[in-house]
């Protein structure tokens, strides 16, 4: 454990270091900003689901972008084969990798508390279950995403390349169950579907109503791409 906190420590501050993450945070929260007021003005209600519906989509680029540099960048310079010399096991660095990724979308997403301030300041009265159940589901895909994104970044030296992966690699686990798919399955795939579709679990999350499937089903996929996560690691051990 002492380990995984040291990696997430470094991991973490390094972050900060460059001007990135302080221009990731910014666009994030300006894209997400806008999208919500424009709509939120026009349909005169006090809700924030004109905040959660677009996250999906907005996070189809922004979580894979942070993700990109989790191990294309150790790769490219040449710093994973000493990482991996490290007196860590795979788990370790890969636990600490991902808590220091989740800990920094956390941050971005915790930023975001002010639209809910907002709202209440203008005179609104919003319904604070439907938005803290959001806010959960809104953890819960991100940590999907980004651990789809770096089990992505594991096999390639190349951000660019990292990030266009991931972003159709979480494009693929948020559209297998939409609608638009599940309509030309037959009836079992179609419930396979359904139930793999990364957006159907946040809808239901969002709609203020925690389910225990949904939890399971988000803690399965974080924990599948990090067990596949670690055994890239140890495949490049091997070599």
């Amino acid at each position: 454990m002492q380990k995984t906190i040291a990696i997430f420590k470094k991991e973490f501050k390094s972050y900060f270091i460059s001007p990135i993450a302080y221009v990731f945070i910014t666009v994030f929260l300006a894209v997400s900003s806008y999208l919500f007021f424009h709509v939120f003005f026009l349909n005169n209600q006090a809700d924030m689901r004109g905040f959660f519906d677009p996250l999906p989509i907005i996070f189809l680029f922004f979580i894979p972008a942070i993700a990109m540099r989790s191990w294309a960048e150790e790769r490219k310079v040449r710093t994973l084969e000493l990482l991996l010399t490290w007196p860590v096991s795979d788990l370790e660095v890969v636990s600490g990798k991902f808590l220091a990724s989740f800990c920094f979308i956390a941050v971005a997403i915790l930023l975001t508390v002010t639209i809910p301030v907002s709202i209440l300041l203008i005179g609104g009265k919003p319904d604070l279950g439907p938005i803290i159940t959001g806010y959960i589901g809104t953890l819960l895909m991100g940590g999907a995403y980004l651990a789809i994104g770096m089990w992505i970044s594991s096999y390639t030296e190349n951000q660019i390349i990292a990030f266009l992966l991931g972003v159709v690699a979480c494009f693929f686990f948020y559209m297998i169950g939409s609608p638009f798919i599940v309509m030309f399955a037959a009836p079992l795939v179609a419930t396979l579907f359904t139930y793999l579709g990364l957006g159907n679990h946040f809808d239901s999350i969002q709609r203020g109503v925690i389910d225990s499937r949904d939890i399971v089903y988000y803690f399965s996929i974080i924990g599948f791409f990090l067990f596949m996560n670690i055994q890239s690691l140890a495949g490049r051990k091997w070599e």
